[in-house]
């Protein structure tokens, strides 16, 4: 009898680690310009487009400290390039930033001109990511339908044949 609570346990464990593996995924680290870095004359709105932030990323900057910072604001002064008495300013030359919290994040350099020539970073993050797109099955002859019928017969048997053990 106990041996078929631990079947059931070790079912239930491989069940529920398979259903929650996509989620367990591993953090991306993005490095904010990638190659280029924290600096001056880049698009990086452009480069948030082709990224996707999720809760448990972290963002890179990359710079030299000497020219560069990085000050995290919200959205009004944001638009209007401010830096306010209470925002987070980084200024290691190599900061990284953990995305904790789902929503929008708001960046620029406070260094004398730099926000207003474009070097500031808007992103969203999201709880999770989606989906990947499945690629559609390849098309099948009617041999092959039967085949697949059968497969999915043979499989709810063999289920049905563990959960009578299990009983």
């Amino acid at each position: 009898m106990a041996s078929k609570q631990m079947l059931v346990a070790v079912f239930a464990a491989a069940a529920l680690a398979v259903a929650f593996l996509p989620g367990l995924a591993a953090a991306t680290e993005h490095v904010v310009g990638d190659d280029k870095g924290w600096t001056l004359n880049f698009n990086y709105t452009a480069w948030a487009e082709t990224k996707q932030f999720v809760l448990g990323d972290t963002l890179v900057f990359k710079y030299s400290s000497a020219a560069h910072n990085v000050v995290e604001v919200g959205g009004p002064d944001f638009l209007k390039c401010s830096q306010p008495a209470n925002a987070v300013v980084l200024t290691t030359g190599e900061d990284r930033v953990t995305l904790d919290k789902a929503g929008r994040k708001w960046f620029f350099c406070g260094v004398g001109q730099h926000c207003e020539n474009g070097m500031k970073l808007k992103i969203t993050i999201l709880e999770t990511a989606p989906p990947t797109p499945q690629p559609a099955p390849p098309p099948t002859n009617p041999s092959g339908k039967l085949q697949a019928r059968f497969g999915e017969a043979a499989a709810a048997v063999t289920a049905l044949a563990a959960a009578v053990l299990v009983l």
